[in-house]
């Protein structure tokens, strides 16, 4: 199945297992975007998506190495012959980088925002002139731990290589302001992302 989060930003869901959903985002636009690859064995179910949509993409962005996000690059790129962009640090098992990407640097319009510790190099990446966040593993929608819709929630620590460090690096994300904040586990965040980001970063009663 696929949906439109906001003006142009798809949600490519590829696998449910329960109440689980597993995601690739497409951004269209001039040099229509992937976020991210998913599985090894879902380029197919990937294909689908865009052939229903009557996009193809011409440019893959992984935002880090869990299977879920980078198993189905080697596929997707040769399939569409797509131009890569890695995070640096990030050693592929599979398939080539075009690019390598850090901190700060300008992805195909996105700015990449480092915010490791789900793993080393997880990156955000976040466009404010579409007003959207690909936020990637750094949150959880809030409902993928039980909670109401709408907020973001950190991953447990058994999904976090490093659980506190995930939580610092969470203050990168509010030098930026967006409306709509993409998650690939539980709900997206699609009002006021920024602020509610912003809360949950600066709750009250945090330690100065």
């Amino acid at each position: 199945m696929h949906s439109e989060v906001t003006d142009d930003v798809y949600d490519l869901t590829v696998r449910e297992r329960g109440d689980a959903r597993y995601r690739v985002f497409l951004v269209d636009g001039d040099v229509p975007t992937l976020v991210d690859a998913a599985f090894a064995d879902s380029t197919d179910v990937v294909a689908d998506r865009l052939a229903a949509l009557g996009v193809e993409p011409e440019r893959l962005v992984i935002t880090h190495g869990d299977p879920d996000h980078v198993g189905g690059l080697a596929g997707l790129a040769e399939r569409y012959d797509l131009e890569t962009w890695v995070p640096a640090g990030l050693d592929l098992e599979s398939g080539s980088a075009d690019h390598r990407y850090g901190d700060g640097d300008d992805v195909g319009g996105f700015t990449a925002v480092h915010v490791p510790g789900h793993t080393p190099e997880h990156h955000a990446l976040v466009d404010e002139g579409r007003d959207v966040a690909v936020l990637g593993d750094a949150v959880f929608g809030s409902d993928a731990r039980g909670l109401p819709a709408g907020y973001f929630v950190l991953p447990t620590g058994y999904f976090s290589a490093d659980l506190g460090r995930a939580d610092a690096s969470l203050g990168a994300l509010l030098a930026y302001d967006f409306e709509v904040g993409l998650v690939y586990h539980g709900s997206s965040v699609t009002s006021g992302a920024s602020e509610k980001l912003e809360r949950f970063v600066n709750f009250v009663g945090k330690p100065e």
